[in-house]
């Protein structure tokens, strides 16, 4: 029986509308755009009060001053109007900014609510201000200043010196920025090197020239040419280790010292580990013919750029055991 009634009640509601023709749904689509046409147009006529955002617009002197933080660009408000300049607003439709001055840079760190009124006020065509929801927008500014520095490579993540010296074109950059900023940049100023292909130390590559938030450069990018750096040389006494020499066997080796020539940059002398600079003596080499043996130079690590043996032989003297009785 329910099942008979609900189907019952449904064809009462279809049946007006089965088997009509093209212009009648025609008729019936019109009506029902009419009919929210026109209310629509009531309910935009109608006051309301609610909470928006209006969007501000900072002055300032922008020549001189540079907000550290971003500005906000809008503020929370509560107005009362008619649909219409609310959905203007909604649709950012001919809306005048308010204008807030700032006075007294860089000291003003904020701008209350006060303050923004009447701002507020002279922008708001057709919308009534009850209240500024945003009680304090706080503000950082600091003053614009250029620096010029000179440019130089940065060195290796391990602090060693680089094995080519650069030449920049230009050789300096202007930096402008928040004064605080740009006083904690580094003189010279260190340029990154992308990773280059090889063989472009003969060459010029170009650089990107990048720098903290808020600093512009006068220029992008520079064009950096590589060139081979000289090495300075220091002659050091190795005490040779000793491998596969007899046991018990007294011997004697002629020089016990070993003379090499280390080669590296000038910067990096001063932080030079002599100790890893290691040379070897192996018995089972010893030439039979005159008791030498051709001292082994171990590998090397940066910053030693380079080894050389100058001791080229050395005589090993085995002492006879007294005869026994």
């Amino acid at each position: 029986m329910p099942l008979l009634r609900s189907r019952n009640i449904a064809r009462w509601f279809i049946d007006p509308f089965s088997g009509q023709e093209r212009s009648y749904w025609r008729a019936i689509t019109a009506c029902f755009l009419a009919a929210s046409t026109f209310w629509l147009l009531n309910a935009l006529n109608k006051v309301y009060t609610t909470r928006i955002t209006y969007p501000l617009e900072w002055r300032y002197d922008a020549r001189r001053y540079v907000p550290v933080q971003p500005l906000p660009r809008e503020v929370a408000v509560n107005v009362t109007g008619r649909g219409w300049k609310l959905l203007r607003r909604s649709l950012m439709l001919d809306v005048r900014p308010a204008e807030i001055q700032l006075e007294r840079l860089p000291s003003t760190r904020f701008v209350a609510a006060q303050q923004m009124r009447p701002s507020l006020l002279a922008a708001m065509e057709g919308l009534q201000l009850n209240y500024v929801l945003t009680d304090t927008i706080f503000v950082e500014f600091d003053r614009l200043v250029t620096r010029r520095l000179p440019l130089m490579l940065s060195p290796t993540a391990d602090g060693a010196a680089l094995p080519f010296v650069a030449r920049f074109e230009p050789d300096s950059i202007s930096f402008r920025g928040p004064s605080q900023v740009i006083a904690r940049l580094s003189s010279p100023y260190l340029v990154h090197l992308p990773q280059a292909p090889a063989g472009s130390s003969s060459g010029s590559i170009r650089v990107p020239i990048g720098g903290p938030r808020l600093v512009t450069t006068n220029v992008q990018d520079v064009r950096v040419r590589l060139q081979p750096r000289p090495l300075v040389s220091q002659v050091i006494s190795v005490m040779p280790a000793l491998h596969n020499f007899p046991v018990g066997q007294p011997y004697t080796i002629r020089p016990v010292m070993l003379r090499v020539e280390v080669q590296s940059f000038a910067e990096d002398t001063p932080r030079l580990d002599m100790k890893q600079v290691r040379a070897l003596l192996d018995f089972g080499q010893l030439r039979p013919a005159d008791s030498t043996l051709q001292p082994l130079l171990m590998p090397t690590q940066p910053p030693v750029r380079g080894a050389r043996l100058l001791t080229p032989l050395v005589r090993v003297s085995l002492a006879k055991h007294p005869a026994r009785p």
